[in-house]
């Protein structure tokens, strides 16, 4: 059987971070954790992402374990930054060309990872 990365294809899989991130970059509710550039930070995401989905570990090869949300500790995420990152992605997933189950699972491990992330409460 195929893994979700091969099912996808890198191509789309690639395309598809792409759309995220220019989705982020106009998004107030969360592009100001990012980098100016998110040149870089696209990069890492289609690494952990290839190697979260069952391609080769691209990631760890080049950054050890992915430690998410020790990654993730510095910056302030709350269910607002949960809710903007995983719309972005929802949105990005649906503009490529994807089997329908995969997007379901893919956008179904991605929400189980970014409510993962969240380290902050709102009062």
């Amino acid at each position: 059987m195929n893994t979700p990365f091969e099912q996808i294809g890198q191509e789309t899989l690639y395309e598809m971070i792409d759309i995220f991130y220019r989705y982020v970059a106009h998004d107030t509710r969360i592009n100001h954790l990012f980098p100016g550039d998110f040149e870089e930070t696209s990069r890492k995401q289609k690494q952990f992402l290839t190697q979260f989905l069952g391609g080769p570990t691209l990631y760890s090869d080049e950054h050890g374990h992915p430690m998410l949300r020790g990654r993730h500790m510095p910056f302030t995420i709350g269910s607002q930054e949960k809710d903007a990152c995983l719309e972005n992605m929802y949105r990005a997933a649906h503009e490529v060309d994807m089997d329908k189950d995969v997007r379901t699972y893919l956008l179904q491990r991605l929400t189980l990872t970014a409510e993962h992330m969240v380290n902050a409460e709102y009062l």
